[in-house]
């Protein structure tokens, strides 16, 4: 029986980014994988595989659209599928071999199965049963779905199948206009296919900024995705190679179906705790399924520790990875601390999608006096010269402090440019001390520094 400090389940960026800081510590630290690799969802399943068929098909898209508006003359592209998904799972396997590098160097161990935790401080994994003083449960999530909608990972697909079907689908359906299924939706667009989008709600990316919402639908639509919003989807049937989708509108309960070669399933995610044994343990979860934690992150049983998607909060792989650090730092004697209120969020379709902090309907819900500044991309010279002059820069500051409250973009690296932001709030800056501070030209940072110029006097270059 081995005995560690620490043993984490669940490889994933919540699990490694915990067990390599316990490990920085000093603590002797073990994580448990039952894949045949590290780096869970986010780098097998989702955020890397995902993010290597967008960074594709926006070349298919530049080269299509852009490259004769910059006098390159090029024949059309042409997709070899099987190429493609070959350089996803290059990319895939580079980063999972990078953690197990990083568990070498770190001295982690990882104990190869599934795990379970028959006892507080055992951790059970096949036959083996090891000892440890803290137990980190970072199991992760997995797709959830819908009454009525059975996946077969085929032609009924979660995002896990829409990452390795066999062919491009002529027609393809989305059921959820959330991030993964926009994503993988702007994927297959990209490369041919007929999308539909059927949402239930009104709005797509439900949660976020409205004015970002509906800016963010036009330019998908203008794109070529077709949306089926206010729908309450009732089945799918599926075949060997086709499908159905069965829909109710809600405004009128009016019944309508659509046929697919493909249907994806994209209705949010849900904890995965199954088979740890939490029930005979005590572990108490939340109406969700959600394990149940403290300030702290442990759970109602002493000594047993949960964080990521297991527990409540945004699904985001930055935010496990925040909690793991703060888990660990915990453990070793120090003062773990997450900030929930500048965790940012992005979309990688292409113009990019990224927030943080309230967004304005917020605010107006809890009568907080604000006020705004935005800057367009068109006034933005380095996204005018690369054809990315879609979106805006949106910040909301505090109308007496000026405190940065929120912000939303949607344009060009939308991604990298919200951690600006990020770090502004923070140290509790105004808007106007990222508009007094000089920005690189010609930048698409610009854009940010023109918004908060906004938030004052006005921007300049609107």
């Amino acid at each position: 029986m081995a005995s560690y400090d620490v043993i984490i389940i669940g490889s994933g960026p919540g699990g490694y980014v915990c067990a390599i800081r316990c490990a920085q510590l000093g603590l002797k630290t073990a994580c448990v994988e039952g894949r045949e690799t590290l780096g869970g969802t986010c780098l097998n399943v989702g955020c890397i595989p995902s993010k290597a068929l967008l960074h594709a098909t926006e070349m298919v898209h530049e080269t299509e659209e852009n490259f004769g508006k910059m006098g390159i003359g090029v024949a059309k592209p042409k997709i070899d599928w099987k190429q493609m998904l070959a350089y996803k799972g290059e990319t895939i396997e580079t980063n999972t071999k990078g953690i197990e590098f990083l568990f070498k160097k770190n001295k982690v161990d990882w104990l190869k199965g599934w795990g379970s935790i028959p006892a507080p401080g055992k951790v059970k994994v096949g036959d083996d049963l090891h000892e440890a003083k803290h137990i980190v449960i970072a199991s992760g999530s997995e797709p959830s779905s819908l009454p009525g909608v059975e996946v077969d990972e085929k032609v009924v697909v979660t995002s896990t199948g829409a990452l390795k079907l066999g062919k491009i689908p002529k027609k393809m359906v989305v059921i959820g206009a959330g991030v993964i299924g926009l994503e993988l939706g702007s994927v297959y667009s990209r490369l041919g296919a007929d999308v539909t989008v059927v949402e239930y709600l009104d709005v797509v990316t439900p949660g976020m900024d409205g004015e970002v919402q509906k800016t963010f639908q036009r330019i998908l639509k203008k794109q070529g995705l077709s949306f089926v919003m206010g729908a309450a989807v009732q089945k799918t049937e599926a075949t060997k190679t086709k499908a159905k989708v069965t829909y109710k509108l809600r405004k009128d309960d009016s019944e309508h179906v659509l046929d697919a070669d493909c249907v994806l399933v994209a209705t949010g995610r849900k904890p995965f705790t199954d088979g740890l044994g939490l029930d005979a343990l005590g572990v108490a979860l939340t109406d969700r399924g959600q394990v149940q934690t403290d300030a702290h992150w442990q759970t109602t049983v002493k000594g047993i520790y949960a964080i990521g998607d297991a527990i409540a909060g945004p699904m985001l792989a930055h935010k496990a990875e925040d909690e793991g650090m703060a888990v660990a730092e915990t453990l070793a004697g120090q003062a773990g601390h997450v900030n929930y209120d500048v965790i940012p969020g992005v979309i990688y379709t292409h113009p990019e999608v990224a927030n943080v902090g309230l967004t304005e309907e917020q605010l107006k819900d809890q009568n907080r006096a604000y006020k705004v500044g935005k800057f367009s991309f068109m006034g933005n010279g380095r996204a005018k010269a690369n054809h990315a002059a879609d979106g805006f820069v949106k910040i909301l500051a505090d109308k007496d402090t000026d405190r940065i409250l929120g912000a939303h973009i949607i344009g060009p690296m939308a991604g990298d440019l919200i951690h600006e932001i990020c770090v502004a709030m923070e140290f509790g800056a105004a808007a106007e001390d990222l508009a007094r501070t000089c920005h690189a030209h010609p930048t698409y940072s610009e854009a940010v520094r023109e918004a908060a110029l906004a938030c004052g006097d006005g921007a300049i270059h609107s």
